[in-house]
């Protein structure tokens, strides 16, 4: 029995000693091993048998079943007293002794405090020295003692004030952060208050200005009635003055039938009647109605022998197949670039708006915006040519197939037809309503087309002197105009970023094209004729294949815009 007690009180003592709850058993073994000599820790591993080969214990089953046929209620009473203890038992749970918290020894403290700042060397030292002093005995651990919870304490509140002091250097950073986003915050809000007082002004503005507008254009309205009441009285003298006319006209053609016959001396006789004679008339003073009637005669002569002797032009069926089909060979050496400026002509006061080359011989024609168009031989640069007569900047120049004549497009809304060899206009078309941008000759040399500020493009009968269609369509400005080579397909570009195909002979749009994001200033074909070349006024060119109507590529050369596009001829 002794020896039964002995091996839990020596196994009490064993777990004391692990959880240091005996500091004496502990100070005594100390002194044994410092008596005995240095000694070290070791790591040791203690490994756990593997439940496979644990021989479980098999327990019997204790639920002990009443045999039928001998049903006793003491039994029964006792067996459920006896269930009910076991489950009690079963129930209650084995409370250990709570582990009381051991003061750190001075030497775990340095220990720890070294190791903690990272001081390895000093810790070395450190420990070197003091099992040296308590192998020889001059140190007892039992004197030594442990860490007063001061400093212990004080370390706890130390790592506490450095968390403390991130958290606070963390706070600091995120208020800066939100001070920042507070800040621009307030300054977009500020902005947008801002513009939000700019929209509205600018709205009251509008609706004040349309307010005025309103009582303007109602105040139009008397106007117009008055001026439409005019336009009827006068159109009522008019009607009356042409009838007066007609009748003096019809009189004076009766005056002149007497005088044929008083001059042939048909039932006349000069004795018996005084006619003035041609010559007393043409020396007498003429009145401003007799002035008026005669030029307006004069006038009526005029255009009934232009319209009589004037037929109107027929497009060409038959065309002949475009000769630059078969001039062009493909160029196999590499492109040249190296070109260099070979002479300077000074020939306008203002700003050039067009140069073209002759398709025969080394003269080119420039126009400006000074209202003069130059003819200028080549390489010398002498004027040959000055043309005058427009009233406004020149817009677009363009020779005839032929290279003996020049039509000229300006700002004044006309075209004008000059004669090279003797340097005058042949011959003016009006009837666009603003500025006119572009012209170009048929190939047949019997029309010439036009674009206009006014949306709208012309064809122009040279032979009959008068308009044969006009193009409608486009939506804004119709910046460009050329004839498809020896066809009747004109190419049209426009300030509303599209290009249209026209059927010159019905005047209908065969074809539109899109594609360009700004206004569209010129357009042309290659001289083959299977591509067309487009720029706008953002500098982006576009090549489109003329067969298929679909972009190729588009070039980006902007920021400037692009005024003219042309090809090179061996394309």
């Amino acid at each position: 029995m002794a020896a039964k007690q002995g091996t839990p009180a020596s196994a009490l003592r064993v777990l004391e000693e692990a959880l240091g709850m005996d500091l004496t058993a502990a100070g005594d073994s100390a002194e044994a091993v410092a008596a005995e000599g240095a000694y070290y820790l070791e790591q040791v591993t203690i490994t756990e048998a593997s439940e496979d080969d644990y021989e479980y214990e098999e327990i019997p089953d204790d639920n002990v079943s009443i045999p039928e046929g001998e049903e006793d209620l003491a039994k029964a009473i006792q067996m459920v007293q006896e269930q009910a203890t076991d489950t009690q038992i079963l129930e209650q749970k084995t409370v250990l002794p709570s582990k009381q918290p051991t003061p750190e020894v001075i030497e775990d403290f340095l220990c720890n405090f070294l190791i903690k700042m990272g001081m390895t060397r000093t810790l070395d030292c450190f420990q070197s020295e003091w099992y040296e002093l308590i192998q020889k005995g001059v140190i007892e651990l039992r004197d030594i003692g442990s860490v007063p919870d001061v400093y212990t304490q004080n370390m706890l509140l130390e790592n506490e004030n450095k968390n403390l002091k991130k958290d606070l250097k963390h706070y600091k950073q995120a208020a800066d952060k939100a001070r920042e986003d507070l800040l621009k915050t307030q300054k977009e809000r500020d902005f947008h208050r801002m513009h939000h007082k700019r929209i509205v002004q600018e709205k009251n503005k509008l609706i004040n200005d349309l307010k005025g507008l309103k009582l303007h254009y109602a105040s139009y309205e008397p106007t117009i009635r008055v001026l439409h009441e005019k336009h009827q009285a006068l159109l009522k003298q008019k009607m009356l003055t042409s009838l007066e006319r007609d009748r003096a006209v019809g009189q004076i053609s009766g005056l002149q039938a007497t005088l044929k016959h008083m001059e042939i001396g048909h039932n006349y006789h000069a004795s018996e009647i005084r006619v003035i004679p041609n010559s007393e008339k043409e020396n007498a003073p003429e009145g401003p109605t007799q002035k008026g009637l005669r030029e307006a005669r004069e006038k009526n002569k005029c255009k009934t022998k232009i319209k009589a002797n004037t037929k109107d032009s027929e497009f060409p069926t038959d065309m002949q197949p475009n000769p630059n089909l078969y001039l062009c060979k493909e160029n196999i050496g590499p492109a040249k670039f190296d070109y260099k400026l070979n002479n300077i002509f000074r020939l306008h006061e203002l700003p050039v708006s067009c140069i073209i080359m002759h398709p025969r011989k080394d003269i080119l024609v420039t126009c400006g915006e000074d209202r003069l168009w130059k003819l200028v031989g080549l390489p010398k640069g002498n004027v040959l040519l000055t043309g005058f007569g427009h009233t406004d900047w020149l817009s677009k120049c363009c020779f005839h197939p032929s290279g003996n004549k020049l039509a000229t497009s300006s700002g004044d809304t006309t075209v004008k037809l000059w004669d090279l060899s003797k340097g005058n206009c042949i011959l003016t078309f009006e009837g666009h309503n603003h500025a006119v941008w572009s012209c170009t000759w048929h190939s047949c040399g019997d029309f010439v087309a036009s674009s206009s500020l006014d949306t709208t493009s012309k064809i122009w009968d040279v032979n009959s002197e008068r308009c044969r269609c006009t193009l409608y369509g486009h939506t804004d400005s119709v910046n460009s105009i050329e004839f498809f080579p020896c066809s009747n397909t004109l190419l049209t570009g426009s300030a509303d970023k599209s290009l249209s195909l026209w059927d010159a002979r019905t005047g209908n749009c065969e074809q539109s094209l899109y594609g360009h994001m700004h206004s569209i200033n010129d357009a042309t074909f290659t001289p083959r004729g299977h591509m067309i070349a487009s720029c706008d006024a953002c500098g982006v060119t576009k090549l489109w294949d003329f067969r298929k109507l679909s972009p190729i590529v588009s070039i980006d050369i902007g920021p400037s815009p692009g005024n003219e596009v042309n090809f090179d001829s061996s394309e």
